[in-house]
């Protein structure tokens, strides 16, 4: 059995029929999914879909992309969403270099109030990074150690192992199936394996041989036969290891 660690499926414009999404998950061995509310009106669709469906639960946070929304005052609304008992942990926060969309003052502001909110929450914290991660693991390493997991993992190796210091765990993706992803591959074989957890982003970055189509929950075994090559094991031993490892992080 899998888990789906990370995806946007509450998006009813990529997923239109949201039963026919999640039946097929279901068949292709998924048994649980985690949807991602990236701003309030995201958290409010995420929490929803949550709540529709026992085997659905959501993660809320200022994504950096959208924080140019942020406010201190947000923080109470923030707070309120994750105490519900669908909400398993705060994110996507953090920083994105790569678009301009927030400038990196309240990029850095948003992240630390989500930070502080989680630690006042005791809830987990589900980190988006791109082009990012220095600067991402400064923070962090200048705070108190809490339960991490950084999504769509795309760091080098130098920075994968500054954040196995801090008990971080990876989010695996689609690219790790991609033929011209042997540096990514390289980089997570260094990885511990108890750290490692499965994730689509969908409908974003779907897996060989799917690329270049919507991405689905359905789709999570081939991203975990993907890592199993990269590491060396079996399909049902990095299906049973990847599933062990989300329970233990989201507390499952």
């Amino acid at each position: 059995m899998y888990i789906d660690t990370h995806c946007h499926i509450h998006d009813s414009a990529a997923f239109p029929d949201i039963d026919e999404t999640i039946t097929a998950a279901a068949v292709a061995g998924v048994e649980t999914i985690i949807v991602v509310g990236t701003e309030p009106t995201d958290w409010e669709r995420a929490i929803a879909l949550a709540e529709r469906f026992e085997n659905v639960y959501a993660i809320v946070g200022w994504h950096p992309n959208y924080a140019v929304a942020f406010t201190p005052s947000s923080m109470e609304t923030l707070e309120r969403r994750l105490s519900h008992p669908k909400v398993l942990a705060c994110g996507e926060i953090g920083l994105d270099y790569h678009w301009d969309y927030t400038p990196r003052e309240r990029q850095f502001e948003a992240l630390h109030a989500g930070l502080d909110l989680a630690a006042k929450l005791d809830k987990p914290v589900v980190f988006h990074a791109r082009e990012a991660y220095s600067d991402l693991l400064d923070v962090l390493e200048a705070r108190t150690p809490h339960a991490y997991l950084f999504h769509c993992w795309a760091g080098d190796a130098s920075e994968a192992a500054r954040a196995v210091a801090l008990g971080g765990y990876f989010g695996i993706d689609g690219p790790i199936t991609y033929p011209k992803a042997e540096g990514l591959r390289e980089v997570i074989k260094g990885i511990p394996q108890d750290r490692l957890v499965l994730e689509t982003d969908s409908p974003y970055m779907a897996p060989h041989p799917f690329r270049g189509k919507p991405n689905q929950p359905a789709f999570v075994p081939q991203i975990c036969s993907g890592l199993a090559g990269a590491l060396g094991i079996s399909l049902e031993e990095c299906a049973k290891k990847t599933t062990a490892n989300a329970k233990r992080f989201f507390r499952l």
